[in-house]
């Protein structure tokens, strides 16, 4: 969805405009015509946000929704909203029109060609951006180019559409895969091949136009950290451009303005090579991106109003000097989007309900929170994009910022889905990304992986709170027990109030990266009076820790408080040299018997997922392997629609080999064999069919009885 104000021109009509069907970037409102009411083409924090902003200025808002999004804070903090259908409606121009006039909207806040810019002397990557799509034309352009080259969908965003070929060999898969991804995000399949920089920085300029024939740029934002070509950490001022460089960028940017008459708020992106210092024209945004925020923070302006004020024909209020005055006295200003989804299984994004949320509290301006979340439990859609919320920071310098950044973090309490707050914890902690240059580029995760995903480990406190707070839970009640929770009891001595307990907890599976993260630990408990205890924790043999003598916590005094949640509590415990405050979530006892029932714990700004483990005679009763290399199937990682299937039964697999394209979350995702020499038994599912989370996609023989591999594997 595009996020440029857009004018009714004729409310009369019922055809869709042409500045709307063309994608033309020209606002068409005119200077003695007021702005009263506006249509909110978008959802999530950006409706939210604009939503705001034209309420302080008198204007009347109708948001739209549809069906998966009927109870998300964006409609229902809006005073007017309309139910546009099923989950692609968003994309539908045409009904959205309708919808304006049906409502007496006269404006509409919706969500270039690279001629144009090399003709107005803006640099562009070297590519092919015709019309001709055959795919052997294209690939013949790939070959003229040399590779690796990158495929990107001409009206793509967000890193959808997007494909890297490394060889010749790669070509034809990955345009079916962009092409493809493009169509079900977009409606519109048309690809762009360039050059694929092999050390690329993202820099882009913020401008605005209007309807005068200024064009001005409110500076540049570092968007470089990146996943799956998707943005999830912005900067400004971008780090180490020297001021020549950073004024020829400006330039160069509002060029790329005045080259199509541009007016209102646009974005111009650059590939900036590291290697020697040139950029490249990448693209021009018709809208407010996700990151305007930074802007807003390193100008101290308010996008939305301007939208606004040019949309009704007034000038730019400020000139390009007193803008670059404003940026200079500022600072830096940081943004980290909040997802739901999990780092250490290549970002793979989350679906279903968080059942706890905790934001940072938003201070004297230099701390702010865009979200259209606001309280748990609640529903991350398969539909959309899985953001949770923004988290914006700024301050007198880059360091500074950094640190309010990692502070913010840490306050972050996010329970029922993992989320990525806890990798870009770790981020902000990196020496490399300290720095800021020379190392920061757009593979920057990839050369990091090691100390961006380096093994943690449970504090032996943690441990132990979990145990009190499962034993204080249970005896805070008679109706809701541990043993409600999570199915099955724990060792107890004694048969009076004050017993000993021996609990046996484990690291929840993908919660955090451990060596021993199915290896169980046992946690003796007992109470000496009211409110008091004595607890020891003991590791297992198998456990990375050292540690070979228990733990010993003697008189810990400790209590839980209830909150409106009724699945979070705070525990308050006073260990013999400090005291903890942490919030503990606990699972509902119609936690989806998928997966094992996790208990979360927010201690010192870090989250920790723990389990109660089933003893090994429930595992056995169960038919369940005791085995945590379980590679008798793959299955769907969450709730998906399946595209191709790439192998069939009888075919023998190698690693990695593709098995099942999947798509959810408008992204597709590529189901690989887990081993070689597997050989397929069944494949449930056909192209089209639509699977639950968890659904096999791919079953294979026992390999207790030996097959000989099939020989079409290549």
């Amino acid at each position: 969805m595009k996020q440029g104000l857009r004018k009714i021109r004729n409310p009369s009509s019922r055809s869709l405009p042409d500045h709307i069907s063309r994608g033309h970037a020209t606002l068409s409102a005119t200077a003695t015509t007021p702005i009263k009411s506006i249509l909110i083409a978008n959802r999530g924090e950006i409706a939210v946000r604009v939503s705001k902003t034209a309420s302080d200025h008198g204007i009347r808002t109708t948001s739209i929704f549809t069906n998966p999004d009927a109870a998300s804070e964006h409609v229902l903090s809006s005073p007017f909203t309309i139910n546009l259908g099923d989950a692609s409606s968003y994309l539908d121009g045409e009904k959205i029109i309708n919808a304006a006039k049906s409502q007496g909207c006269d404006s509409i806040h919706p969500g270039r060609s690279k001629e144009i810019m090399q003709a107005a002397h803006v640099p562009c990557t070297p590519g092919y951006h015709g019309s001709i799509q055959d795919p052997s034309h294209l690939a013949e352009q790939a070959e003229k180019i040399g590779y690796p080259v990158l495929l990107k969908a001409v009206h793509g965003g967000g890193g959808k559409g997007m494909r890297i070929a490394h060889q010749a060999e790669d070509f034809l898969s990955q345009l079916e895969s962009a092409k493809s991804e493009a169509r079900n995000s977009f409606g519109d399949d048309t690809m762009l091949v360039e050059k694929y920089i092999t050390r690329p920085r993202h820099v882009e300029v913020q401008i605005f136009g209007d309807k005068h024939g200024t064009v001005v740029a409110l500076g540049e934002r570092d968007c470089s950290i990146q996943r799956r070509h998707q943005k999830i950490i912005e900067e400004s001022p971008a780090p180490g451009l020297s001021d020549a460089q950073r004024e020829d960028l400006w330039s160069k940017a509002i060029e790329a303005g005045k080259a199509v008459n541009y007016v209102g708020a646009g974005t111009v992106e650059f590939i900036l090579d590291s290697d020697v210092g040139d950029f490249y024209f990448m693209e021009m945004n018709t809208r407010l991106q996700v990151e305007h925020p930074v802007t807003e923070m390193c100008t101290g302006l308010d996008l939305v109003e301007w939208q606004i004020r040019v949309a009704r024909g007034e000038p730019i209020p400020l000139t390009q000097a007193q803008i670059e005055a404003r940026i200079a006295e500022r600072g830096h200003a940081v943004e980290a989007r909040i997802y739901a989804e999990d780092p250490e299984m290549d970002f793979l994004p989350t679906a279903g309900t968080l059942t706890h949320l905790k934001l940072p509290l938003e201070s004297d301006g230099s701390v702010r929170i865009d979200t259209a979340i606001k309280e748990a439990p609640t529903t991350i859609s398969s539909h959309y994009d899985p953001m949770i919320s923004k988290l914006i920071v700024s301050g007198p310098d880059r360091e500074t910022a950094l640190r309010k950044m990692q502070h913010a973090l840490e306050r972050y309490e996010v329970a029922g889905l993992t989320t990525n707050v806890e990798f870009l914890k770790q981020l902000c902690l990196n020496p490399s990304f300290a720095v800021g240059t020379p190392d920061l580029d757009t593979g920057f995760i990839g050369k990091h992986h090691t100390e961006l995903f380096s093994p943690r480990q449970v504090p032996p406190e943690v441990w132990v709170q979990a145990a009190l707070a499962l034993q204080l839970r249970e005896c805070s009640t008679s109706n809701s027990s541990a043993n409600e929770v999570f199915g099955f009891g724990e060792a107890r001595i004694g048969s009076n109030a004050y017993d000993t307990r021996f609990i046996k907890l484990a690291i929840a599976p993908k919660a955090v990266a451990a060596v021993d993260a199915e290896a169980p630990h046992k946690i003796m408990i007992q109470q000496t009076s009211h409110g008091a205890f004595n607890a020891s924790l003991e590791f297992t043999t198998t456990s990375a820790s050292s540690q070979t003598e228990p733990f010993v916590f003697p008189q810990v005094k400790a209590s839980l408080a209830s909150t409106n949640n009724p699945q979070t509590f705070i525990l308050s415990t006073f260990l013999p040299n400090t005291r903890l405050t942490s919030t503990v979530v606990f699972p509902s006892p119609s936690h989806n018997a998928e997966y094992k029932p996790v208990i979360t714990i927010f201690d010192r700004g870090t989250r920790y997922d723990l389990t109660i483990p089933p003893p090994a005679w429930l595992s056995k009763a169960l038919g369940k392997s005791t085995s945590s290399a379980n590679e008798a199937s793959v299955t769907a990682p969450m709730p998906s629609k399946i595209l191709r299937v790439e192998t069939e039964p009888g075919k023998g697999v190698r690693k990695d080999q593709p098995l099942v394209v999947v798509e959810s979350m408008k992204m597709e995702m590529v189901i690989r064999a887990p081993k070689d020499g597997l050989i397929v038994k069944r494949v449930p599912f056909k192209a089209g069919d639509i699977c639950k989370a968890g659904a096999t996609l791919v079953e294979f023989e026992d390999q207790a009885q030996p097959r000989e591999t099939s020989s079409s594997t290549s």
